[in-house]
């Protein structure tokens, strides 16, 4: 889809620009205290991946649903505080069988993020922020779905935990919910339960 392809090299870019912008001031000497892992400068790069949710009606009729599909993501993030920073992000949350056709989203998002250090290598994670999303539905006549495109910003949020193994890489455990436009059914929650890496620089 040109449009993802579009996302995903924007993505890219941005993430490029910000180790660019960023490289040059994150902090070289992180020890492995909690507050040294982000220090105000310092940022990241992640890939998570997991299984997205639909919470979405399957209509009428005996057509088979299925509301869960593979999602991954990929994050920029850069914080400019020991305990809250900015992020981007792209995510692809897949498709879902709905009504005799298929229901597709992804989403390109920018949160606000926090972290609660509760040791030197574990962390709590928050995020809140908007999520510009693009679905398309498809379906068959009789299923009582709505087929048709959308897109738009929405709310989005998240939380999660991440473990440091170095001070360059962690790995983390995330849950996001996001509120994407649908046809025929305005503003939807759509969520994502990932684990993945981070390495920071």
């Amino acid at each position: 889809m040109k449009y993802v392809n579009r996302v995903v090299s924007g993505l890219l870019v941005a993430a490029a620009s910000m180790v660019i912008a960023m490289g040059a001031h994150a902090q070289s000497g992180m020890s492995g205290s909690g507050f040294s892992l982000y220090a105000p400068g310092s940022s990241y790069i992640g890939l998570n991946v997991g299984q997205s949710d639909f919470s979405l009606g399957n209509g009428i009729g005996v057509f088979p649903s299925d509301q869960k599909d593979t999602a991954y993501s990929l994050t920029a993030g850069s914080y400019f505080h020991p305990n809250f920073g900015l992020e981007v992000g792209y995510t692809d949350f897949g498709k879902a069988t709905r009504g005799g056709g298929e229901t597709e989203a992804m989403g390109f998002n920018v949160s606000l993020i926090g972290r609660l250090p509760l040791s030197p290598q574990f962390n709590l994670l928050g995020k809140v922020g908007t999520t510009y999303g693009r679905t398309e539905v498809s379906s068959r006549p009789g299923s009582g779905i709505t087929g048709g495109n959308e897109n738009g910003f929405g709310v989005s949020y998240g939380v999660g935990a991440e473990y440091s193994f170095t001070p360059q890489v962690s790995g983390v455990v995330q849950y996001d919910e996001h509120a994407l436009k649908f046809a025929g059914t305005g503003r939807d929650r759509i969520s994502a339960t990932t684990v993945g890496l981070r390495y920071r620089f």
